[in-house]
């Protein structure tokens, strides 16, 4: 039979453990908002105020037209107008633009016989990301701008041509702007980083201190040791999930549109599972340092590069595909950004609540069983 007062008793200790050491208190609660911020603003997927050359060799209304397209549209800023003859690809080089734009002589009168007037727009491909994403928006800027001519061609003709009315619509983030995306994945990434680290110091912190014989002889039951060394710190990582959320709504808009007790029941299986492998992690390790080191590379990186935060799964090789679906971090994301972003409750993600509890029964499990080895040896 569990005994509450055990669980309790050794809450209490944990607790006062934590509040000797304020760094402790300081990493699980201030960290996350702390990186939420500087990472927040350092990751953004939206390419703006690309920095653009024109070189211009028509200088007639029509080139300077479409140089104002380019610039009205906030994708590019001109910051440099070379003569024809200057060195182009030593403005890249020194990287005083990402792209340069070259309009020849001859744009506007081919334009004005109907002729296909060609243009030429030289891009840094260094960063190939931003380069395809570059290109994109010129492409785009093109194709309206031949739009745009063709339009006003045929109706100085007279002629009333049918057409196709496009008009896109996007679900959930209609500004189509990566903030909304990426700081949803950041808070998860974060959280199962701090939850990890803070219990996988826990018991190794116990053995080194000598506290760790008095649990031995202590008429505790496995299962009280586990609750009462896990309950602080969980109800730690939710008070930090309450001030990443918020730190998330005032700093980048970031708005919870589903309900919250679909996100604080996913939050309270993706923080046992958390809690649970930063548990087993601390059965395993001799030494603090080791158990601070062996949480980063099992938490954080996988948290990154494996879970979707950044890097799309179906993209990748199919053995690192594989390995995805041992990482809790890939299906918390799914739930939080269906009910942050989609405002929808737990009804389409019951198979990714299903592995978050079981992952996290199973890493509860796996160190209980360890510190019941460790009390008897």
């Amino acid at each position: 039979m569990i005994s509450l007062r055990k669980v309790r008793a050794v809450g209490v200790k944990e607790i006062r453990q934590i509040r000797r050491d304020p760094m402790s208190l300081l990493m699980l609660v201030g960290l996350p908002a702390f990186m939420l911020v500087i990472y927040g603003y350092a990751l953004n997927f939206d390419v703006r105020h690309v920095a653009l050359a024109v070189q211009d060799r028509d200088l007639s209304v029509a080139s300077r037209d479409l140089v104002a397209s380019f610039v009205n549209s906030t994708y590019f800023d001109v910051v440099a107008t070379p003569a024809p003859g200057e060195d182009l690809e030593g403005l890249t080089e020194r990287r005083v633009v990402r792209g340069v734009l070259v309009i020849p002589e001859g744009f506007a009168s081919r334009l004005a016989a109907g002729e296909t007037a060609t243009i030429q727009l030289l891009l840094d491909g260094a960063d190939s990301t931003t380069a395809s994403t570059v290109l994109g928006y010129a492409g785009s800027l093109v194709a309206e701008s031949n739009s745009r001519r063709l339009r006003l061609a045929l109706l100085s003709s007279g002629a009333n041509p049918g057409g196709i009315d496009y008009q896109p619509r996007v679900w959930y983030n209609p500004e189509l702007n990566s903030t909304q995306f990426l700081v949803p994945g950041l808070a998860g990434t974060l959280l199962m980083l701090t939850a990890v680290l803070s219990t996988s110091l826990s018991v190794v912190r116990e053995r080194e201190r000598g506290s760790m014989e008095q649990l031995r002889v202590a008429p505790l039951h496995t299962v009280e040791l586990v609750l009462g060394k896990t309950l602080p710190y969980l109800v730690l990582s939710f008070i930090a999930t309450v001030v990443i959320l918020g730190a998330a709504r005032i700093l980048f808009d970031v708005v919870v549109r589903g309900p919250y007790l679909a996100l604080f029941l996913a939050t309270l299986l993706y923080l046992l599972c958390a809690l649970g492998l930063g548990l087993l992690i601390s059965t395993l390790a001799d030494s603090q340092a080791l158990a601070f080191q062996a949480s980063l590379l099992i938490s954080l990186l996988p948290s990154v590069l494996l879970s979707g935060f950044i890097f799309q799964i179906r993209s990748m090789p199919i053995v690192l595909r594989a390995i995805t679906h041992l990482i809790p971090a890939r299906y918390y994301l799914v739930i939080l950004r269906g009910i942050i972003l989609k405002g929808t409750g737990l009804g389409p993600y019951w198979d990714q609540m299903g592995y978050l509890a079981l992952f996290a029964l199973v890493v509860l499990g796996l160190a209980a069983r360890r510190l019941v080895v460790q009390q008897e040896a």
